[in-house]
């Protein structure tokens, strides 16, 4: 099956507009990195309470029990209840600050790595490599030890780091959708 050129022109035109939403979203993160943290803070708390309530649903409804059934049961309440503290906290602003919830971040960083390593070295033989794991709960100890002593610091120079990368992958969507309309031309 043949795609048209037209159809070929769409595809490129849908790219650019990604690539220009991703250029404007980097902007707005290097430019003005508090608001965009405050977006993404918002954005995070969203995605821990679909995260709670879906975990918690796979444990009592869709069988997703696991070895560690009160750890799961534990932290997918724990991710629904910090979902719902980040939303209203716009309406608590004066209680809950950014580095308050920088804290938050990277206390839960600290607890999720250090379970990563001990889960993995106490079951170690019932997998093939625990490496992966281990480097993956390490990296969650350090992100918390960041987070926990540069907490306004680490969030803003996240934001920024996030925003350079957006504008980077956009000049990537921005070729591609040249390359898209170059090719809707031949046909």
């Amino acid at each position: 099956m043949t795609v048209s050129g037209e159809t070929k022109r769409r595809f490129a035109l849908a790219t650019a507009l990604r690539g220009a939403f991703m250029l404007l979203a980097g902007l707005y993160a290097v430019i003005w990195p508090a608001e965009a943290l405050t977006i993404l803070v918002l954005a995070g708390g969203i995605l821990l309470l679909i995260d709670g309530v879906l975990g918690l649903w796979s444990l009592t409804f869709g069988g997703g029990k696991s070895g560690n059934y009160w750890f799961d049961v534990v932290s997918n309440a724990l991710s629904l209840l910090l979902g719902i503290v980040i939303l209203i906290s716009p309406l608590l602003a004066t209680i809950f600050t950014v580095t308050f919830m920088a804290t938050i971040v990277g206390i839960a960083a600290l607890v999720v790595g250090v379970m990563q390593i001990v889960v993995i070295t106490r079951e170690r033989e019932h997998y093939a490599r625990i490496w992966p794991v281990v480097l993956s709960g390490a990296s969650y100890v350090l992100l918390g030890l960041v987070f926990l002593f540069f907490p306004l610091l680490s969030a803003s120079i996240g934001v920024i780091f996030g925003g350079v990368l957006l504008i980077m992958f956009s000049f990537g969507l921005f070729g591609w959708a040249w390359r898209l309309y170059q090719r809707s031309k031949g046909v």
